[in-house]
């Protein structure tokens, strides 16, 4: 019998999700974010569950490649642009759209403008505005130049102008808030024809009343996971992806004794301990502390002592009918991706991305 640990990935989930981000923002086209293999989901299935998507939005050149090869037809967007001049040649054989983020690249593309216009390709670009998160982008004061640059090069067919946020999730920040960033997107934009693409998940989920898309990028909200601002379920959204395992060995143990890698767990009277097949070569986090929910049969419990490589232990005292073979859920239905991530001090979205090739996936 193979080990017990799986994955299980809810394409209706994922299609559910993408429905309420199109409900969310009425009149707008939806980019389904599949990059970093589907946030872990997997290419493929992120592409069925995304079906109602109006285009596929990602950072891999060769997943691009890979989604024509499996038959999508639609729009197809590279958030972080192309890498190489040799990408444009990729990129106009298989109809690929671009960010464009840099000088970089605005002369690579008038480098091959020639070529391009003879062979009758026409690119659908975005423009990237670096609007204070500095990573990529243009400067606000720098926009309209960018902009008029591309806009000069023969194979450029469309410009849809962009920004990303750094704190959607905070509208309070004491920094950046995100009307901060609007303003500066706002005034680099002034006079400028193109659409407009702005908000990602956190945008969609609380801004969606107050920002004007033609585009949005909606990415974790799609998978189940939340940017912050309130609980996945509370927005309505349904997890995509369950890892769950079995309880593999139940030990009996008296007050003070110590549980797993150095000792950092000691009984709290006698108790009763479950290990799970589940550790940190599963993608589980090894950092996860004394606490972290687990559900076993249903019934929620506390993770006990440090996560090894294999296994992991949990708190069975209050689970007399607990057993060998008892089902485990690690995240997902039944027990939040988000919890789980917040107690282990980090987010969602590194937990499904972390997910091990050793862990089989299945749907269902």
């Amino acid at each position: 019998m193979p080990r017990p640990i799986l994955a299980t990935i809810h394409v209706d989930s994922l299609k559910h999700n993408l429905a309420l981000a199109k409900a969310q923002s009425p009149g707008a086209r939806a980019w389904g974010v599949l990059k970093a293999n589907g946030y872990g989901h997997g290419l493929e299935r992120a592409m069925r569950g995304f079906a109602d998507a109006d285009g596929l939005a990602l950072v891999e050149v060769d997943y691009a490649v890979r989604l024509r090869e499996l038959g999508w037809t639609k729009p197809i967007l590279l958030l972080e642009g192309f890498f190489d001049p040799q990408d444009i040649a990729t990129m106009a054989e298989h109809n690929i759209q671009a960010a464009v983020h840099c000088n970089e690249q605005l002369a690579w593309l008038e480098a091959a403008q020639q070529d391009l216009s003879a062979r009758g390709v026409r690119f659908d670009l975005h423009l990237k505005m670096n609007s204070g998160m500095n990573r990529l982008g243009f400067m606000p004061q720098a926009f309209a130049a960018a902009h008029a640059r591309l806009s000069a090069i023969s194979c450029v067919a469309s410009i849809t102008m962009m920004t990303h946020f750094a704190n959607a999730d905070d509208t309070a920040h004491p920094l950046l808030p995100i009307a901060e960033q609007i303003r500066r997107f706002e005034a680099g934009t002034a006079g400028l024809e193109g659409a407009r693409s702005l908000s990602n998940s956190a945008g969609v989920l609380l801004h969606q009343k107050t920002l004007r898309n033609d585009w949005i990028r909606p990415g974790i909200m799609l998978y189940g996971g939340t940017p912050g601002g309130a609980t996945a379920e509370q927005f309505g959204l349904q997890p995509a992806m369950t890892l769950s395992s079995e309880i593999i060995g139940v030990q009996d143990i008296a007050d003070g004794e110590l549980v797993g890698y150095g000792s950092r767990f000691q009984a709290e009277g006698n108790m009763r301990i479950g290990v799970v097949a589940c550790g940190y070569a599963d993608g589980y986090p090894r950092h996860a502390p004394l606490g972290t929910p687990v559900l076993v049969d249903g019934v929620r419990t506390r993770l006990i002592g440090r996560v090894s490589m294999d296994m992991l232990t949990v708190d069975l005292t209050h689970l007399p009918q607990a057993r060998v073979g008892s089902k485990v859920v690690l995240w997902g239905r039944g027990n939040p991706i988000d919890e789980v991530a917040t107690a282990a001090g980090t987010i969602g979205y590194e937990l499904m991305c972390a997910l091990a090739p050793r862990v089989p996936v299945v749907e269902g």
